[in-house]
């Protein structure tokens, strides 16, 4: 039986592969048809009606009529929606949110996902996602095993009863199609706990019963899983629990700095890393060479794309360019318009064109300051506003601070570490230290997961830098002036590392 179905979805997967030849050799002609599938799909509605668009509306028209948009300016009418309106962003009645980080304006954003959206755009793409790795590598029998998911959770909020929020991963994993479901682990029960101890727990014991091949999710909630199994059961590698194993499917964060612990743990040459972009508000692309980087553009899934130049990201009228328009190893924003009711929305990703025949984009950053090293989606605004509270609070002042990542080793968390210089250091800087990375919890709800139990993120550690360090580095490396910055937030440790370097540190 088990190879039967496997035949079956090789056999459907090779089908979505030949699909995805199109988006290599008529990128513009799918695009323009996605668009008007899209706008035939979403513009009978209260935000459609408000700037003129109907079904038969030129792109032309389109992006003259409707504006570029943030969370912000969406903000309102979702709340209608997860009130239980309809025809507010679109037509169909909302009843499944993702929850995502956190705003300016609130803790966390929720994305209206519609039934239709999550067939056309994420069934599609993880078929996609099947039909790449089958054409890969033949022999694989992903249908035939398990597949190991690191899902999140779903629930209802007193606020919004009407409709469930939870990450797009658990969203996805409630509403997967039956067969499918027989070939996850663990159970969907211990899946969607919301208890994290609880439920690493759970999968420790449940899934090594299982014959796994795949896996799938975040590097570090996947990583703290596969340490815990490798010290409860006294292994080398997973390979030792799973030898059949072959493929991890990643986002969410950069891959690099977690590659050669996931070499260890998985000591194959012939393991398949494939990194996919699969986000709160749709799936935009995945690898498709898994021996270089780059992620091939997914350009028919009810998703049409526009792009910023990053020169322009503080213009007030930016220039919009379409795929036709794109240069190769350029950076730009990514704005989306998509069948779930998000109209030219700035998305805050950078993404870099690796190649633009076929479309392949590789993630670089975000438009606004943001950690992102252990998903945690950590913002400029975020740190601000905790500091500032915390301060308050502990009756310190700040001058200046930086903050970069301690990144994960084979058997301990990764965090933050803070560099901060006082006007008026805090009383105890141990208590600051506590009460600044409550606010921070506060402020993200992201940061909020991963620091958890200290499971994924250890409290956050801070140095308090003499007077004048800060102004030292930056006379030292001619950043010295008005309209030089000290950068808030980082993804890698340089500027960390260069300003330790100007000063002698007291450590909490």
């Amino acid at each position: 039986m088990n190879r039967i179905v496997n035949s079956l979805v090789k056999t459907y997967a090779g089908i979505h592969h030949k699909r995805m030849h199109t988006f290599r050799t008529q990128p513009i002609k799918i695009q323009q048809q996605a668009f008007i599938k899209i706008l035939s799909s979403i513009f009978d509605c209260e935000y459609g009606n408000k700037y003129g668009v109907k079904g038969s509306t030129s792109l032309e028209n389109f992006k003259n009529q409707v504006p570029i948009v943030e969370y912000e300016d969406f903000s309102p009418y979702i709340k209608r929606m997860m009130k239980g309106e309809s025809h507010v962003l679109c037509a169909e009645k909302v009843g499944w949110f993702a929850k995502s980080s956190g705003t300016t304006g609130g803790k966390s954003k929720y994305i209206p996902v519609t039934n239709a959206f999550m067939k056309t755009c994420y069934t599609t793409s993880n078929w996609d996602v099947v039909g790449l790795l089958y054409n890969y590598k033949k022999d694989l029998k992903i249908f035939s095993s398990k597949n190991l998911i690191m899902g999140g959770t779903l629930e209802r909020l007193e606020e919004y009863p009407e409709v469930i929020v939870g990450d797009v991963s658990a969203i996805l994993l409630e509403n997967m199609p039956g067969f499918a479901k027989w070939c996850y682990t663990p159970d969907f029960d211990t899946a969607l706990m919301k208890d994290w101890d609880l439920k690493l727990e759970r999968m420790v014991e449940v899934c090594i019963q299982e014959k796994v091949v795949l896996f799938a999710g975040v590097p570090t909630w996947t990583l703290v899983l596969f340490n815990k199994i490798i010290e409860r059961y006294g292994v080398e590698s997973i390979l030792d629990i799973w030898p059949d194993a072959m493929v991890y499917l990643h986002g969410g964060v950069g891959f690099d700095p977690y590659r050669d612990q996931f070499k260890r743990i998985f000591p194959r040459k012939d393991f398949i890393y494939a990194e996919c972009y699969n986000a709160s508000e749709g799936y935009f692309a995945v690898q498709d060479d898994f021996h270089s980087d780059g992620m091939l553009l997914l350009l028919d899934n009810s998703i049409f794309y526009e792009f910023i130049h990053e020169s322009q990201l503080r213009a007030e009228s930016p220039d919009l360019f379409g795929l036709e328009d794109i240069e190769e190893e350029e950076t730009y924003a990514m704005v989306i318009t998509t069948s779930s009711g998000l109209w030219r929305y700035q998305l805050g990703d950078l993404v870099r064109f690796t190649s633009i025949f076929p479309f392949k984009i590789k993630v670089v950053g975000r438009t606004k300051q943001c950690i992102n090293v252990f998903g945690e989606e950590l913002m400029i605004h975020n740190t601000e506003e905790a500091i500032s509270i915390a301060s308050k609070k502990m009756n310190a002042q700040i001058k200046e601070y930086t903050v970069a990542p301690v990144f994960m080793t084979d058997r301990n968390s990764g965090g933050h570490e803070w560099l901060i210089e006082f006007d008026q250091p805090p009383r105890d800087l141990a208590d600051f230290t506590k009460q600044l990375d409550i606010e921070l919890q506060n402020t993200n709800s992201d940061y909020e997961a991963k620091r958890y139990n200290d499971i994924a993120m250890q409290q956050l550690v801070v140095n308090a830098l003499p007077t004048g360090t800060f102004e030292n580095w930056q006379r030292q490396h001619g950043k010295y002036g008005g309209q030089y910055k000290v950068p808030r937030l980082s993804n890698d440790r340089i500027f960390l590392e260069e300003i330790l370097s100007y000063k002698n540190v007291i450590s909490v």
